[in-house]
């Protein structure tokens, strides 16, 4: 999944066998779909037999009020075929429907398990991809694959069968070119699967080269790479465009040389039939029936290479689909689950070491407290593993050496329902969805009042600027909440955090962004929301820090000191350097 290199494998029943699993809630409709398929090959087989009875029994001896009953007969047959096939095609359809929305909210369910970590590994557009266009693939296979398949080989049986009752010689010379059918499918078989592999392996980079290229179009522009980056696209969308290429001349070749092979088999049903007709041992109408039976043998054959197309489609979509359905970086649902009584209020972290995959150990044997109501900062200098102590605080890796608690129970035992309900974060990217200001802020937390909502808007002074918005607070919000300056955008994601009354309020440098003068008014305001909380606060500026219970400072993943701001400045060491630097950098003159 995270190199996603170009598998090319043959035909695989074990892929098969899975995709069918997604049938099963449907098998009463997929039963009755099979049925209306068996009525219609039937049909199918019959047509071209009432065809000879007409020639042979009426036109010969004259009998139009004969000939008018089997032409009657012949067109409510048509007329009944028509009626199956529209029901089976809708059935199919819809469950196909139904499959593509099952597999969907699984694939995006198995997504929101999965650890922090993949994300960073696999970039957004790949897994768009597997959301939308592998599914519609496997959507395809659903209403036009599986099942059809059975019909078009329910038809090739009635067909055989009916030739072989009328004339079983006539039967072996149409059937002769079957051995030239195998060969032209085996070859077919071993270019399809490598091409539409390649395309949709093209396809999951261009998705993600077009996610990430759009997302950064400011930089972009700003450093003038319109061409470099159009080249770039340029190169992949054309291997996208020569793998497509490739499949589209295996089925450009196969679907001629079927035609080819059924005009061979027509011939010789001309010439050898003809010559049994005039010596009298095949009628007429015999001959006719055989060349409308071979001309709709073949026709189902050309639909089973169409099939074919879409079922080496459907195992390279689904190949990357299980993928990432069997991928196991899942935070793992506790095995003991141990409910505190009361809400999460003390945090400890008890000789915690981590490091992330191939990489060194970011936190070295760490240990603290918090005590309820207490309020802590964590500093240090970049790469010092201060983000991370939050990322295993939330559980988002699991992974990790020593112990963290929470009210004493162990992190790895308690509900993540509870542990989402009694924390609460604010990160430095001021994330917000294109939603309206209400629905950012409640999240679809129905415990959230109205009251509550505007009562903490007005705390954190978020309350004016919402109501200036021409929508206040049903004010629609663009893409990112791009439709707002950045200190708006971060004052709603403290709204979003505090609304709910937490009992733990994380800030992962969540003012390093926000303009001084912005800064100063929540400042307040937090201190306030933070009163009786448990609190821990992760700053560059210092300067935000200065009245908190206790400053832990990090450093190479090690906790080097810990204490008040004033009692680490007078230490004389890594804090008090770290404060002075970034003092001198305010004081320095402005260019």
């Amino acid at each position: 999944m995270e190199d996603e290199e170009i598998e090319i494998r043959e035909y695989d029943w074990h892929l098969l066998k899975r995709l069918l699993v997604y049938l099963k809630p449907y098998k009463g409709r997929i039963f009755f779909a099979f049925c209306l398929m068996l009525g219609t090959a039937g049909l199918q087989a019959l047509t071209p037999y009432l065809v000879k009875v007409a020639i042979d029994t009426y036109i010969t001896n004259h009998d139009l009020s004969g000939l008018t009953r089997i032409s009657l007969l012949y067109l409510l047959i048509l007329m009944g075929q028509m009626v199956l096939s529209y029901l089976q095609v809708f059935i199919m359809q819809m469950t196909g429907q139904h499959i593509m929305y099952d597999m969907r909210v699984q694939i995006f369910s198995h997504l929101q398990k999965l650890e922090i970590n993949f994300f960073h590994k696999n970039p957004v557009g790949r897994l768009m991809t597997r959301v939308t266009n592998d599914v519609d693939v496997l959507n395809e296979l659903f209403t036009s694959g599986v099942v059809s398949i059975f019909g078009d080989i329910l038809t090739l049986t009635g067909i055989m069968i009916a030739m072989l009752w009328i004339n079983p010689a006539l039967a072996m010379v149409a059937l002769s070119v079957v051995p030239m059918l195998f060969f032209a499918t085996a070859l077919f078989r071993r270019k399809a699967r490598a091409a539409y592999s390649e395309t949709r392996y093209w396809l999951a980079r261009m998705n993600t080269f077009l996610q990430e290229a759009i997302s950064g179009m400011g930089i972009i522009q700003i450093f003038s790479k319109e061409d470099a980056m159009y080249n770039k696209f340029d190169r992949i969308n054309f291997k996208h465009y020569r793998a497509t290429k490739k499949s589209v001349m295996a089925y450009a070749v196969f679907y001629p040389v079927v035609e080819m092979i059924e005009a061979i088999a027509i011939a010789l049903l001309v010439w050898y039939g003809g010559n049994r007709a005039i010596a009298g041992f095949v009628t007429f109408g015999a001959l006719v029936a055989f060349i409308q039976y071979t001309q709709r043998f073949f026709r189902p054959i050309a639909d089973l290479s169409e099939k074919y197309n879409i079922l080496q489609s459907a195992m390279a979509s689904s190949e990357r689909l299980f993928d990432l359905l069997d991928n196991k970086q899942i935070i793992a649902a506790p095995v003991v689950e141990r409910m505190p009584e009361e809400r999460l209020t003390e945090i400890e972290f008890r000789n915690v070491s981590f490091g992330y995959p191939g990489g060194e150990l970011v936190l070295k044997n760490i240990s603290f407290r918090i005590a309820e109501g207490e309020k802590i900062a964590v500093v240090g200098p970049t790469g010092a593993g201060k983000t991370t102590i939050i990322s295993l605080l939330l559980r988002f890796y699991d992974t990790y050496e020593g112990q963290i608690l929470l009210n004493g129970v162990d992190l790895k035992n308690i509900s993540e329902k509870q542990l989402r309900r009694d924390m609460a974060v604010v990160f430095q990217d001021a994330f917000l969805f294109s939603r309206t200001v209400r629905e950012n802020i409640t999240f679809d937390r129905p415990e959230i009042t109205e009251e509550q909502m505007k009562r903490v808007s007005e705390y954190l002074l978020a309350d004016p600027f919402i109501r200036e918005l021409p929508g206040g607070y049903e004010e629609m919000l663009n893409e990112r909440g791009s439709n707002l300056s950045f200190g708006q955008r971060q004052l709603l994601t403290f709204v979003r955090a505090l609304a709910a009354e937490p009992t733990i309020i994380i800030l992962d440098e969540a003012t390093s962004s926000v303009d001084v003068e912005t800064e100063y008014v929540i400042r307040n305001a937090l201190q306030r929301l933070m009163e009786g909380r448990t609190a821990i606060l992760i700053a560059h500026r210092l300067s935000t820090i200065q009245n908190v219970d206790r400053i832990l400072v990090i450093h190479d993943g090690e906790i080097r000191e810990q204490g008040r701001h004033q009692e680490l400045l007078e230490h004389g060491g890594l804090y008090s350097k770290l404060y002075q630097l970034q003092y001198k950098e305010q004081e320095a003159p402005k260019l």
